[in-house]
Parts: structure tokens; C-alpha cells; sequence
């Protein structure tokens, strides 16, 4: 009977912590995803009437040029999960020594994550500029004659977004695979090289299996957020050019506060969920059938 008391008392401690965070949530996530799943069905204006037209919004939708341009862009958007991750490994492997000054090292690594998106977009955007110091170092060193527009073209701005993207990820992930490195038993590693392996041999048939569980969080994680990339779009490319970085997040966006066709931009977002769980639900079942094995230190 204690030990329920105890239990009970316990649980309650940890949901009175939780509950701020959950309340934030509640008001500011569900309510509004809820709020505008009936939306999607609706000719909704804020001036005039809104009238229900059914699946009106989706049967303009697929036949959107544009929302299916947003819809290749997101998916192609993907493409950054695997340098990401293959990347973050690396960067937490080179960390993961007793080195004196490593914990700085670590720190810096991790400053992009903590940093608003925003703020860093403008900044890559200066970079970027054709004015900017990249430009101004090539042209230095002779590479090119007369400055690149990163963000003015087409076949490069979108390689720009998925650029900053990375570098601004890396830190991220980085620590969550050092946190998977550093819980893994020492003599795994030991044995091996007893046994004659060499340190390449070690990290690819016991650390990579080991970290498979980590693997497929983040790859679960670094999708989610590929899909629903928006604030780097939002801050530099609008979309543009030529809705070369047009994504769902920022089309959904365009059309509610640009266009102000809420109803349409509700069964756009309805979609982009739809997307983004089917993505997320064959990584989940990939990881179930092995790709993410449990394991404990």
C-alpha cells in the first residue's frame, strides 16, 4: 500500500514539473492544430462570410502547379538527413577524446544550435550576398571574375538553405551520438583490438551497430524537420526564385497570410501532416524491424 502511495506521489511530482511545458503546448500546438483541421473545409474569411465548400480545397489543391512544386521541394529537402547525420558521427567521434580543451571545443560546436534560426539565416545571408565575403574571397583568389548571386539563382538556393540547415544541425546531433559513444563499454572496443582489429574495423562493426538506436532517432528527428523546414525560407529566399525553395510550411504560410485563403492554406497544412506522418511511420517501422535495436549500457 506504501509503495502505491509512493508511486502515485511520484508520478504526480513529475506531471505538477511537466505541466507548464504541457499547458504551453495544449494552448499554443494542439489547440490551434485542431482548431484548423475543420478549417480545411471551409471558405473562411476573416471580413467576409464563411461558407462550408467541402473537399472544394483539396480538389484545388491537387491540381495546385505550385503545391505540387512545394511538394517535391520538401521531399527533396530530405536529401540533408544523410550528410547530416553521417557528418554529426564524425564530429562526435573527433569529440569524443580526453584532449585538454575538448569540452571548448564541444561548446562551440553546439553555439549554432542554441542560436535563433533566424539570426543565423540573416547572417549566412550576408555571407551569401554578392557583396558578401564569400564572393569577395573567390574573386580574391581568383576563382571567379564577377560575384555569384547564392540566393538569386535558382539551381544554387536551394543548396544554400540546405547548407545552413546542415551546420546549423551538426551541433545537435553531434551530442546526441557522443552521449551514445560515451555510454558504449570500453571493452567492446578493447577486446577488438586485442583480437587484431584496427580502430576503423572497431568503429564500423561495434560502435555503428551500437549506435543504431541513436541512428534512427535522429534520422526520425532530422526528417521531421526537413519536412517542415520554414523559418530559413521565410528569412531569405521567400520561396523564391522561381519557387526553386518553395516547401509546404512556407506555401501553407503564403497562402493564409499573403493570399488570405485560410481554408485553402488549412487543407495544405492538413496534407503536409498527413506527409510528414507517412514519412515518419516508415522510419518508425524501419527502426522496429531492426534499423533502431535497443540497446543498454
Amino acid at each position: 500500500m506504501l509503495k502505491k502511495k509512493s508511486k502515485f506521489r511520484q508520478t504526480l511530482i513529475a506531471y505538477a514539473f511537466m505541466a507548464p511545458a504541457l499547458i504551453l503546448l495544449i494552448l499554443f500546438v494542439f489547440v490551434p492544430i485542431i482548431g484548423s483541421l475543420p478549417l480545411a473545409f471551409f471558405d473562411y474569411s476573416v471580413m467576409g462570410d464563411t461558407k462550408f465548400i467541402g473537399l472544394d480545397n483539396f480538389k484545388k489543391l491537387f491540381s495546385d502547379s505550385q503545391f505540387k512544386i512545394a511538394i517535391i521541394n520538401s521531399v527533396t529537402f530530405v536529401l540533408v538527413v544523410p550528410p547530416i547525420q553521417i557528418l554529426s558521427i564524425l564530429l562526435a567521434v573527433l569529440v569524443n577524446r580526453k584532449l585538454p580543451g575538448i569540452s571548448f571545443f564541444r561548446v562551440l560546436f553546439y553555439i549554432p544550435v542554441v542560436t535563433s534560426m533566424v539570426a543565423v539565416s540573416i547572417i549566412w545571408g550576408f555571407l551569401f550576398d554578392p557583396n558578401g565575403l564569400i564572393n569577395s574571397l573567390l574573386m580574391d583568389w581568383g576563382w571567379i571574375k564577377e560575384p555569384l548571386g547564392f540566393l538569386n539563382s535558382s539551381s544554387t538556393a536551394m543548396l544554400c538553405i540546405m547548407f545552413i540547415t546542415i551546420w546549423q544541425g551538426l551541433g545537435y546531433y553531434m551530442m546526441l551520438y557522443l552521449a551514445g559513444l560515451q555510454s558504449m563499454p570500453a571493452e567492446l572496443e578493447e577486446a577488438a583490438l586485442v583480437d587484431g582489429a584496427n580502430k576503423f574495423i572497431s568503429f564500423v562493426k561495434i560502435k555503428i551497430p551500437l549506435l543504431k538506436p541513436y541512428i534512427w532517432f535522429c534520422s526520425l528527428n532530422s526528417v521531421i524537420s526537413a519536412v517542415g523546414v520554414f523559418d530559413v525560407v521565410f528569412v531569405l529566399t521567400s520561396g523564391g526564385p522561381d519557387n526553386a525553395t518553395m516547401v509546404i510550411n512556407y506555401y501553407s504560410y503564403f497562402k493564409a497570410f499573403n493570399d488570405y485563403e485560410f481554408g485553402y492554406s488549412a487543407a495544405v497544412g492538413l496534407v503536409f501532416a498527413v506527409i510528414t506522418t507517412i514519412l515518419s511511420i516508415g522510419l518508425f517501422v524501419y527502426g522496429k524491424k531492426g534499423g533502431g535495436m535497443t540497446y543498454n549500457a
